[in-house]
C-alpha cells in the first residue's frame, strides 16, 4: 500500500475519515474510474477504514458504566465491558 500517499489519513477525526471513505465507495461502485485511479482510491479507502477501526477502538475503550448504589446515586466507574 502506498503510506506516503495517505499519511493525511491519521491527522483526519472519525467522521472526517468516515465521509472520505463513503465517497471512495461511490466513486468506486459507479465503475467509472480508470484502472490506476481504483488501484490508488480503494488503497486510500483502505487506509480510511483502518484508521476508524483505530479510532473506534479506542472510543470504545474509554466508554465506562456508572456503578450506582443500591439507593439509585452514583459511586464510581468501571470499564463497560467488565474487564
Amino acid at each position: 500500500m502506498s503510506g506516503e500517499a495517505n499519511e493525511d489519513v491519521k491527522a483526519m477525526s472519525f467522521e472526517q475519515a468516515l465521509e472520505a471513505l463513503e465517497k471512495i465507495v461511490d466513486d468506486l461502485e459507479r465503475g467509472d474510474v480508470p484502472l490506476d485511479q481504483s488501484i490508488r482510491i480503494y488503497e486510500r479507502g483502505e487506509a480510511l477504514k483502518a484508521h476508524c477501526d483505530r479510532l473506534l477502538k479506542a472510543a470504545e475503550d474509554r466508554v465506562e458504566k456508572i456503578r450506582l448504589s443500591r439507593d439509585g446515586k452514583p459511586v464510581g466507574v468501571e470499564p463497560l465491558d467488565g474487564e
